[in-house]
């Protein structure tokens, strides 16, 4: 049998070639120069190169936010001397940092040369928390200055301290911590309630309990689509202590029931027939992670609905958002991990839970959903 005949028989020999010759500059440099493979040599090349430069593409980003460069075009065009006057940087730097938001789209440069806002600074603009989440990002780049070191050790990590809470702390935490924390944390809960909103009906609950929902973003978001839904909210009692006033600002004070403890120590309030825990597992580690379920079990009556929502793994279908930025993000807050929809609902299965659904996002990055069922008539 000759070798092209066994390559052909044999798809794993087929791909091994492949490979091998993707890796060899002669045939690069081939491809290059033949018609046929210049496309996918230039598509291959250039989204290489996208991620050799993504450190540097985010730090571009976290300039454009932190010198408030979005808002100041919001208000026209202007050159590189303008932007310069109003951000405390040198006109040929701030020429630099405007091209490059250009590049990354952000911004477009106009035929005169001033720079104006971009549909994509615009709309980023326009996504709730996004810009904080950019600028807490500093602690997650200081972890990964040294991302081997990082993936070997198991030393104390800047992501860590700024998330306190997932290690169970309760009381003694400083309280600019925890309002950073808590805004944060309900600024980027805004667009997870409305994809997961999409993806499930509640018409049928008289009761719905968030547990680890923070000062209750996802709860205000529901009461506004399910006006005549009772609503419980459980979390440590230094993170409730703002939900009273935002739930009060949404109408929902005589709806709403707050619940202060740990989920880790105290048992979950009875008398919810629906529970949500929306981006609350990727926090934590499987054995804290089982032993929530298996209370939000306990806590629901026959039939009681389980609605779980945060970004989830591709598992065996690796995902470019979830399997890069959250599973590296989990791991540096040294608490949990991104988990597949399979592996949630292995865990929920386990829990005793039954009629289980995974539901993929239409955006991923923002958040999947997979519900559950307590058995029972």
């Amino acid at each position: 049998m000759t070798d092209a005949v066994k390559i052909r028989s044999n798809p794993l020999s087929l791909r091994a070639w492949v490979l091998r010759m993707a890796a060899s500059r002669r045939f690069q440099a081939w491809a290059a120069r033949t018609p046929i493979f210049r496309r996918i040599a230039r598509a291959e090349g250039a989204a290489l190169f996208d991620i050799v430069a993504g450190f540097v593409n985010a730090q571009v980003l976290r300039a454009v936010v932190d010198l408030r460069v979005l808002q100041h075009l919001q208000q026209g065009p202007a050159t590189a001397a303008q932007m310069g006057a109003l951000c405390d940087i040198a006109p040929d730097r701030m020429q630099v940092l405007l091209q490059a938001g250009a590049g990354l789209g952000l911004l477009m440069r106009q035929r005169d040369g001033r720079f104006a806002l971009a549909l994509r600074g615009a709309s980023l603009l326009g996504v709730p928390g996004l810009a904080e989440m950019i600028q807490h990002h500093s602690a997650l780049y200081a972890d990964l200055a040294d991302p081997v070191a990082f993936l070997r050790n198991d030393d104390p990590t800047a992501l860590a301290r700024f998330w306190p809470y997932v290690f169970g702390a309760s009381g003694a935490v400083d309280p600019q911590v925890t309002a950073t924390y808590s805004n944060l944390m309900a600024e980027s809960q805004v667009l997870v309630a409305e994809d997961t909103l999409r993806m499930i009906d509640l018409s049928g609950v008289k009761r719905l309990m968030d547990v680890g929902g923070g000062t209750g973003a996802f709860l205000a978001a529901v009461g506004a689509a399910y006006p005549a839904l009772r609503l419980d909210l459980f979390d440590l009692p230094v993170v409730l202590h703002g939900a009273g006033a935002r739930l009060g600002a949404a109408g929902l004070a005589n709806r709403v029931s707050l619940h202060p403890g740990s989920f880790r120590d105290d048992p979950l309030p009875l008398g919810a027939d629906a529970i949500s825990l929306v981006r609350v597992l990727y926090d934590h580690a499987d054995a804290t992670v089982a032993n929530l379920l298996a209370a939000v079990h306990a806590a629901l009556p026959p039939k009681g609905r389980l609605i779980i929502s945060e970004p989830m793994s591709g598992g065996a279908v690796p995902d470019r958002t979830t399997d890069v930025y959250f599973a590296v993000y989990t791991l540096a807050m040294q608490t949990g991990r991104a988990r597949s929809a399979a592996e949630i609902a292995a865990l929920m299965q386990a829990a005793g839970f039954v009629n289980i659904r995974i539901q993929k996002g239409f955006r991923p990055f923002v958040t999947s959903v997979v519900t559950g069922e307590r058995a029972g008539v």
